[in-house]
């Protein structure tokens, strides 16, 4: 019978559609094998809960009757979450990108009844604007098309496979070396907006990965330029409108150069990401700014974001009310009804709101008219001024709330907090990246696999590689944060779980989809650059990171494989594999600093002199009396030296002497994470 089949489903984005005209399949079997039974084309939509255009598209299209009658009539239509399955949104996307289209969401593709792509393209109007056509249109070409003239579609469809499945097996590139790397950070910098930050240019979206290698270049090769480019790109984007001066958290990207306009959807992934940055960044440089906007990110991810058990929630939608960012803006008079007068006059100053706004006649809360933060007793008071309006918004009709949980995006929040948990003292934190990882380890688990996505205790995606890579960082952070061996030994089962299930033999690197991933009609095999970080890139420093604390060569010459496997497309496209040219750092010089308490003193004098420098990719231990089993067999069996507080630092098989002394750990740290 046909109908509407999306009410069986758990995710936020496919429940929006169960009750349009159109009848909606899930991707699954039974979707492919209707359209083998039927003959007729795939109409394959792909989007997210948060995405502002996908909900423009299906008020204008999924909602109207004569469309949904054109779709029915002429396709099978099947829903996608990319959230759920990122497997699938990656082997479309790809074909999008093969037809020289730059992709976005929603994504529109046409596949054959074997579900092998032919033609696509990303948002469709009703009627015809800006030179696209209508989407009935393009539907009745397209079908009449895949009836006359088969051979056209069959040839687009074998093109498309064929470019799909290639292996990057155009022979090997260029070894990473640090003079590359030295070169590509020097490049980087140049690529970053001087006054504003970010990459020049608009609309600016954060690019951890990006942001990522330049920090850890400018660390490395003591490149100022580098560095102060990262840091202003944090302080901008921290006092500009794309992050929420009220809740916390940053916004998905801005659509303008000055980061004031964001595109309002709140991520998990992001915020993850910039904290992350946002905590190795404050070790070099103490920054009050970074300082606090961590604590109110994380306060926000504690306060909204969290689910029942302990996982994390994947998004915030950009509309409430069918209107983008109407739960975020302001007018003056609202500031005042909340504030009064005098205390209104204050906040509107320092957060710019004005009469005509910055937004469709209201204001997008921002201080980029400022450098930094005010003294500290402005700080306070504009901190409870804050707490009445967030107050107040709270009796707003809220954004939707995507409480899907995601392994890999759990994965980055989860490091994210251990680590900055220990860096800024917030033991609560550590707590909550342990309550998470519970979560996923006990609730989104199956026979030792993962599972991608979980609901309401219902979970049908597959995992994917990058579930792995980023539960394995989870895994190591909190080994890191904690000293419990149980964190190292879970991520030593997750490699092995890759190995087994994920690994290219032929070629090496790690495909997306597992081997026994059924419903793919390609398993991708990529390093490049994403919003999150890809697998491989991810799995560099993984395996890196095993190989220095267990001394186990097998891990590095693994990582080796990876870099290598991917050489030619590193040549080929340095600044499209910027994540795994970080990754390569720890590669060339994985680094381990080890503190040993004493008898006569804790090891806290020395643990804050680790924590007040940055040391990007390294591996930091706390450990009572002796070293144990840890790291290159010149470091084992080491303990405290003459029962004081003492610490190691190693990089590669070579480890220093004791080092008891702040004085002499700091240089030692600055000697060693860097060459001249």
């Amino acid at each position: 019978m046909s109908r509407n089949r999306l009410g069986d489903e758990t995710s936020p984005y496919l429940l929006q559609h169960r009750d349009n005209p159109v009848h909606w399949w899930a991707w699954g079997p039974e979707a492919l094998a209707e359209a083998k039974r039927t003959g007729k084309p795939i109409l394959l939509s792909i989007g997210y809960s948060a995405c502002h255009w996908c909900h423009v598209m299906a008020h204008e299209s999924f909602e109207d009757e004569v469309t949904a009658r054109v779709m029915n009539d002429h396709f099978v239509s099947i829903k996608v979450d990319r959230e759920e399955r990122p497997d699938i949104d990656a082997i479309y996307m790809g074909a999008l990108h093969r037809l020289g289209q730059q992709g976005g969401w929603p994504l529109t593709m046409f596949l054959d009844s074997e579900a092998r792509p032919f033609w696509g393209g990303t948002y469709f109007p009703k009627v015809p604007t800006f030179g696209r056509p209508s989407f009935v249109d393009v539907l009745e070409r397209l079908s009449d098309i895949y009836r006359n003239e088969p051979e056209k579609v069959a040839g687009n469809a074998d093109a498309l496979m064929k470019s799909l499945a290639e292996q990057s097996d155009r022979g090997a590139g260029p070894r990473v070396t640090d003079q590359i790397l030295r070169e590509v950070t020097m490049r980087l910098a140049r690529a970053v907006d001087p006054v504003h930050g970010g990459i020049a240019g608009a609309p600016k979206f954060p690019q951890w990965s990006f942001f990522w290698l330049l920090w850890r270049g400018a660390i490395r090769y003591r490149h100022e330029p580098a560095k102060a480019a990262v840091v202003k790109t944090l302080e901008r984007m921290t006092m500009g409108g794309i992050y929420d001066h009220l809740g916390g958290g940053f916004a998905r990207y801005s659509v303008d150069e000055l980061w004031l306009v964001p595109h309002f959807e709140k991520m998990l992934y992001d915020n993850a990401l910039l904290i992350d940055l946002m905590t190795e960044v404050w070790r070099e440089t103490q920054s009050p700014l970074l300082a606090e906007r961590i604590a109110e990110t994380v306060d926000w991810i504690a306060r909204e974001m969290v689910v029942e058990g302990g996982g994390f929630a994947s998004a915030l939608d950009a509309d409430s009310e069918g209107e983008e960012g109407k739960f975020y803006v302001w007018t003056p008079e609202e500031i005042d009804e909340v504030l009064g007068p005098d205390d209104g006059a204050v906040f509107k100053q320092a957060y710019d709101v004005t009469p005509e706004g910055n937004f469709e006649g209201h204001t997008i809360l921002n201080r980029l008219h400022a450098e930094g933060l005010g003294t500290p007793d402005e700080e306070a008071r504009l901190r409870k001024l804050r707490a009445k309006l967030l107050a107040a918004r709270s009796k707003r009709v809220r954004p939707g709330w995507d409480d899907k949980v995601l392994a890999d995006w759990n994965g980055l929040m989860i490091a994210a907090l251990a680590r900055a948990g220990v860096v800024l003292d917030r033991s609560p934190w550590v707590t909550m990246a342990r309550q998470a990882f519970t979560f996923v380890t006990e609730k989104m688990t199956v026979s030792g696999r993962l599972l991608h996505s979980v609901r309401h205790g219902a979970g049908r995606a597959p995992a994917t590689a990058t579930d792995y890579a980023n539960m394995i960082w989870a895994a190591l952070r909190l080994y890191q944060a904690t000293g419990e061996t149980g964190y190292l030994e879970q991520a030593v089962r997750w490699v092995e779980i890759l190995d087994e299930h994920y690994w290219a033999k032929d070629v090496a690197g790690y495909f997306t989809a597992a081997d026994d991933t059924r419903d793919v009609i390609v398993r991708l095999r990529t390093a490049t650059d994403d919003a999150t970080p890809s697998a491989n890139a991810t799995m560099v420093s993984n395996l890196a990171a095993i190989g220095t604390v267990t001394g186990e060569q097998r891990y590095f010459e693994r990582a080796g494989s990876i870099l290598e496997a991917f050489s030619s497309d590193l040549a080929q496209n340095l600044g499209g594999h910027t994540g795994l040219l970080g990754a390569a750092i720890d590669v060339l010089a994985p680094q381990l600093v080890v503190l040993i308490e004493g008898e006569e003193m804790s090891g806290e004098s020395l643990n804050k002199v680790l924590k007040q420098l940055s040391v990007p990719g390294a591996i930091e231990l706390g450990t009572k009396g002796s070293v144990g089993d840890i790291g290159p067999s010149a470091l084992r069996g080491k303990s405290a030296d003459a029962g004081r507080a003492t610490a190691y630092l190693c990089s590669g098989p070579q480890c220093s002497l004791p080092i008891t002394s702040r004085n002499a750990l700091r240089q030692l740290i600055i000697d060693q994470r860097s060459i001249v």
